[in-house]
């Protein structure tokens, strides 16, 4: 039985008020490439069904400008986990990112030296990092796992099929389909069913150890990344869904497949997004029924968002943001950030400010007792509960080819002109970085359509000034990755 710390802690009275408990659970749920609409409290699209992250947002606090510290899920994830900017070891795109080293210390190796047990389950995908390396949960704090290396697979996790059979059958194709066998502690594991549902039974299992230590569990759903079409065959029937094939080599080129298998070519492939967020969202709800039955949802912590914006050429949704995962465009960082602690916080409320998926670490850590120097996070609590204002007037975001930096209002944004990653997520994904330099108010203007900088230069000047004193920083700390 997990450690149950409320007692008097609470005032049942004051629910969310300032009297808090120690040492809480913490359960971190991240989600992949899921879109900033695609939920169903939201009302932007009726076929939305998400009644576990309503009930989220209902019975804790929302906030509406949350931002990753990166547009795709590597460099993004590897910030998170350390609560600082990973452009701090040298970590900007796929092809540079990679954990931080045991120099700065994860949250779950923070947590563990409070007294914490850390869980670790689902994907993994902070750069390349092949078992026994850093990245690998085992060798980054978490006493119990189960894990996926998508870096070993193109940045996927195949829903269905993770075994030595899969990888025979498939042949040539399984790097890109991504069915190799799972890891438990650094063990193979063979899995042939919905991986979000295995991936959530190894969480509830964690969770309702019997253990007197508060736990941290790390729950990393591969949903709603694509390839949404893999779903169980009871989910494709009820659902009147037909059967997409994964690629085999043969059939046809991959890219040419791919390109049928994304926005806009892929058909049903809104409807096979939503299934596979409603399958998450059904685990989520089942987390949270499991704390209350142990008796510690009070005095746990749970934080739900997700890697990096919605992925449009995968059908997710960002009404009313312009553009989409691999842009500095609003649709491409920001994103659902939902944080419940009843014993500690009001329910049902939206705060405004700007946060960022650092600040998990630092708030994780303030709760828990555990120190907060060498993080670039901040410690969201006061601002949650409403006692204190802004956390911060200012992020930042660095891919090398494109930067960003957000203050207040504004927001100026450079994509290099001729950059061939651009050019590429043009070709393969179907979206657009933009080009040059633009700066945009975000209060007037929240779908970043007119570029200002020509009515505004001591604003670009400004935010120019604090761009190269930013970098300047994270140069100054860099490491470089091993």
């Amino acid at each position: 039985m997990p450690a149950s710390i409320s007692g008097d802690g609470r005032d049942d009275a004051n629910p969310g008020g300032a009297s808090a408990p120690s040492r809480p659970n913490i359960l971190l749920i991240v989600s992949d490439d899921h879109g900033y609409a695609d939920r169903s409290a939201l009302g932007i699209d009726p076929e939305v069904r998400t009644p576990a992250l309503d009930r989220l947002a209902a019975e804790g606090v929302g906030c509406d400008e949350a931002y990753v510290t990166a547009p795709v899920c590597s460099p993004s994830r590897a910030g998170l986990i350390a609560g600082a900017y990973q452009q701090r070891w040298g970590a900007h795109w796929f092809d540079d990112s990679s954990m931080a080293g045991p120099e700065r210390p994860s949250l779950a190796e923070r947590l563990r030296d409070v007294g914490y047990r850390a869980g670790y389950y689902g994907k993994v995908h902070y750069g390349a990092e092949r078992e026994g390396d850093r990245g690998a949960p085992p060798q980054h704090g978490f006493d119990d796992s189960f894990y996926g290396l998508a870096g070993q697979s193109m940045g996927r996790l195949n829903y269905l099929r993770h075994s030595s059979a899969a990888v025979d059958e498939y042949g040539g194709a399984a790097k890109a389909m991504a069915v190799q066998p799972m890891s438990a502690g650094g063990e193979p594991v063979e899995v042939e069913r919905f991986l979000t549902d295995e991936i959530a039974d190894r969480a509830a299992a964690f969770i309702a150890a019997d253990d007197d230590r508060p736990f941290f569990a790390m729950v990393a759903f591969n949903a709603v990344h694509n390839f949404c079409w893999q779903l169980p065959d009871e989910e494709l029937e009820a659902r009147g869904l037909p059967r997409f094939e994964d690629w085999y080599p043969g059939a046809s080129d991959y890219l040419d497949w791919y390109d049928g298998a994304i926005s806009p070519n892929l058909a049903n492939g809104r409807a096979y997004y939503l299934a596979q967020l409603e399958l998450m969202d059904r685990q989520v709800g089942r987390l949270l029924d499991l704390l209350d039955e142990q008796g510690i949802g009070d005095d746990t912590i749970v934080v739900y968002t997700t890697d990096n914006g919605g992925s449009q050429c995968n059908y997710g949704l960002n009404t009313p943001l312009r553009g989409t995962k691999y842009t500095l465009y609003e649709g491409g960082i920001r994103v659902p950030f939902l944080v419940r602690w009843p014993a500690a916080l009001p329910g049902g409320v939206v705060r405004d400010g700007l946060v960022s998926s650092m600040d998990i670490a630092a708030t994780a850590l303030a709760a828990a007792g555990g120190g907060l120097d060498g993080l670039d996070g901040r410690d969201l609590l006061a601002f949650l509960r409403g006692d204190g204002g802004p956390v911060r007037d200012q992020l930042h975001w660095d891919c090398r080819w494109q930067w960003s930096v957000r203050q207040g209002r504004w927001k100026l944004a450079w994509v290099e002109s001729g950059s061939p990653h651009a050019a590429e997520i043009r070709r393969v994904e179907h979206t657009e970085p933009g080009d040059g330099l633009r700066l945009v108010d975000l209060v007037a203007d929240p779908s970043e359509q007119r570029d200002v900088q020509a009515e505004h230069p001591e604003v670009v000047a400004e935010l120019t000034a604090a761009r190269r004193r930013w970098r300047a920083e994270m140069d100054r700390s860099s490491v470089v990755p091993k």
